[in-house]
């Protein structure tokens, strides 16, 4: 009777606390829909269009709810995609309700660094001032130096008394394990082909190679380069003042930069609206229209062409893997472009590309499909902040390929990484192993006996020679691949590949892109290629149906998002270092993240 009545008891409690989940996300579905269905905004007339950055800034964003859920408070982070941003400033050039943009700026966030974001949506709004609309820019808490740059666009740019412009330039920062995993007991097993393929360096060193120092020198200033160049352009700064002043680096008060012309006043907050109400023509007693890019958004509908030519603009962004998600690039792909390929009603694709690479052979199964779909119709690659590795392997066999100067890419190269822990598993760990084989290398590589892809012996002469033939046939065949593309001879790639990492500025001089620009003038080629005056646009991947998105990756995504939140800004270090790892075979990636103030 006992036993029946404890049984009883725990199936009673078993249930409670079943149906208390199913309520908990019950509830959450009822939040995360509710927030999918939004009243329409009423854009008036005499409407100042408040742009903020400080949502992370995907080339396009994810439709589904949980990507953008804070799941420790059930929250939304609303995320707008690039090719919003694009669009909506386009349309606010001509829409008679905008008198002009109101740039409220602090740090912009996106992938490696976001320079080459940052470079697009620059453009968008030098496009937006031949409208003879003003746009004026102002920060509180002060300007990081990317957002600094972005804010040069502006007619006048003013900033808060006490908020400091930190101008310091440039600096990479690599950290290195070697010394950590001896201590831990593992061996790396390292397999690479080029002397710049540098992601393996942090495993086997204690510090940066000649070879690496000098890419990341040479990117660096490069970089640099171009954000210099631009704010001189607009604020009618010498580029020699500028880094003067970064070299002879202080914390200089807000005045003393507008004394030197960076800036136009160091206010406050509502000094700022008064100059805007007065840009509007408006009394001091009358309130400012403000509608932000999601207001905006909301309130006003896209011109588009009815027509039957289209231009199909795909997607990859992330890294390449196994799987298709909104943040990673996986072989479902190939058929997107494949269907994009066969569409007689698809007369030109942008592959729009921001990715640093991944798996060899993911990136080798989209490159076929884009070298089967160039040779039908017009391929244009646009690269985003990142198309490097893997990412340029899957862009070398369009027709054109763009990138914006400050996009990071080349890196050309494969590499693999394994670890043996004999010392972690036998030694600490007390583990032994037995092993029966049935042929010579059955056991090629030894076994792994913890849940972590450490194996419990190093590899035998025979075992690494065996992969590093693997690596140099990939290295090979990536070779080939940017040869045929790129119409330049092996032998002229390998100079200018072995793994190093070039920015667009100074690939477009070696060959590997064709012109600088962004996905706007990627998309205008494209019909200039197909022969077309009228088209229409379709972005692809298409979106899932959001409960299918949601149920699909409802435990994925709760687990990355705890990760994400508990790390923050670690985070994609994290995540960086974990696909790094978790490629299996051949992995052609960027060596690193990256990230920039």
């Amino acid at each position: 009777m006992k036993s029946f009545l404890k049984y009883t008891l725990a199936t009673i409690v078993g249930i409670i606390i079943v149906n208390a989940f199913i309520f908990f996300i019950f509830i959450s579905f009822i939040g995360i829909f509710a927030g999918l269905y939004e009243q329409p905004f009423n854009v008036k007339e005499n409407t100042v269009l408040h742009l903020t950055f400080n949502s992370p800034i995907p080339d396009k964003a994810s439709t589904n709810p949980l990507d953008n859920m804070n799941i420790l408070s059930l929250t939304p982070t609303k995320q707008i995609g690039l090719n919003k941003i694009l669009a909506y400033i386009k349309e606010a050039k001509t829409d008679q309700r905008i008198s002009g943009i109101y740039l409220d700026l602090s740090d912009i966030n996106s992938n490696f660094g976001a320079l080459a974001t940052v470079e697009e949506i620059r453009e968008a709004l030098l496009d937006f001032k031949k409208s003879g609309k003003f746009i004026y820019s102002y920060s509180t808490m002060g300007y990081s130096q990317k957002s600094y740059y972005l804010a040069t666009v502006a007619d006048s740019i003013f900033v808060n008394p006490e908020s400091p412009l930190l101008l310091t330039g440039m600096s990479a920062s690599i950290s290195f394990y070697k010394e950590t995993l001896e201590k831990l007991g593992l061996q790396p097993e390292i397999f690479r082909v080029g002397k710049f393929k540098s992601a393996i360096e942090p495993y086997i060193s204690t510090e940066i190679s000649e070879a690496n120092r000098e890419q990341v020198q040479t990117y660096l200033n490069s970089l640099w380069g171009n954000i210099v160049k631009g704010i001189s352009s607009t604020r009618g700064i010498s580029e020699e003042r500028i880094n003067r002043l970064t070299d002879n680096f202080q914390i200089y008060s807000p005045e003393e930069f507008t004394r030197e012309g960076f800036f136009d006043g160091a206010i406050y907050q509502s000094e700022m609206l008064e100059k805007l109400k007065q840009a509007c023509g408006l009394k001091a007693s009358e309130e400012i229209r403000f509608a932000s890019l999601a207001e905006y958004m909301n309130g006003t509908v896209l011109p588009f062409s009815v027509t039957s030519n289209k231009i199909a603009v795909i997607y990859a962004q992330g890294d390449i893997g196994m799987q298709q998600t909104a943040e990673s690039i996986g072989p479902e792909l190939a058929d997107t472009i494949r269907k994009a390929r066969k569409d007689d009603r698809i007369k030109a694709i942008v592959l729009r590309v921001n990715s640093p690479g991944g798996s060899a052979l993911t990136s080798d199964i989209i490159w076929k499909e884009v070298q089967l779909a160039a040779q039908t119709k017009p391929v244009i690659v646009s690269m985003g902040n990142v198309a490097a590795s893997g990412g340029y392997y899957i862009s070398c066999a369009a027709t054109t390929i763009l990138a914006e100067p400050t996009t990071l890419t080349g890196s050309i190269g494969i590499f693999g990484l394994m670890f043996s822990g004999e010392k972690l598993i036998k030694d600490k760990m007390g583990i032994t192993t037995s092993t029966v084989n049935t042929n010579e290398h059955s056991d090629f590589g030894g076994s792994y006996p913890l849940p972590v892809p450490i194996s419990n012996r190093p590899m035998t002469a025979y075992e690494k020679g065996v992969m590093q033939a693997y690596i140099n046939r990939g290295y090979d065949t990536f070779l080939s691949r940017v040869s045929e593309g790129r119409h330049m001879s092996k032998e002229e790639v390998h100079e200018i590949a072995q793994g190093r990492v070039w920015t667009g500025e100074d690939a477009l001089r070696i060959g590997l892109v064709d012109q600088l620009g962004g996905l706007n003038e990627a998309i205008q080629l494209a019909a200039e290629k197909a022969g077309l005056s009228d088209f229409q646009i379709i972005e692809l991947p298409g979106d899932k149906n959001p409960l299918e998105e949601i149920l699909g990756s409802f435990s994925a995504s709760i687990k990355e998002r705890i990760i994400k939140e508990e790390l923050g800004e670690w985070y994609e270090i994290y995540k960086g270092q974990q696909n790094i790892l978790n490629n299996q075979g051949a992995v052609a990636r960027i060596p690193y993240n990256i990230t920039f103030n």
